[in-house]
């Protein structure tokens, strides 16, 4: 892994660590379903580049 994809690891999982707070709020207290889904999404691409990022 270089540099760059270290790097980039790193960033992802600075934003998963706050997304996932953010999603167990959004769970409890559904005011906005849409923000629910796009919390959902981001958070699955997130981990599924951070795999991406792993595997190289």
């Amino acid at each position: 892994m270089d540099k760059k994809a270290k790097k980039r690891l790193e960033v992802i999982n600075k934003k998963l660590q706050t997304l996932r707070p953010r999603l167990a709020g959004s769970r409890e207290q559904a005011d906005d379903p849409q923000e629910l889904q796009d919390l959902e999404n981001e958070i699955s691409s997130l981990e599924t580049e951070a795999a991406e990022l792993k595997k190289s």
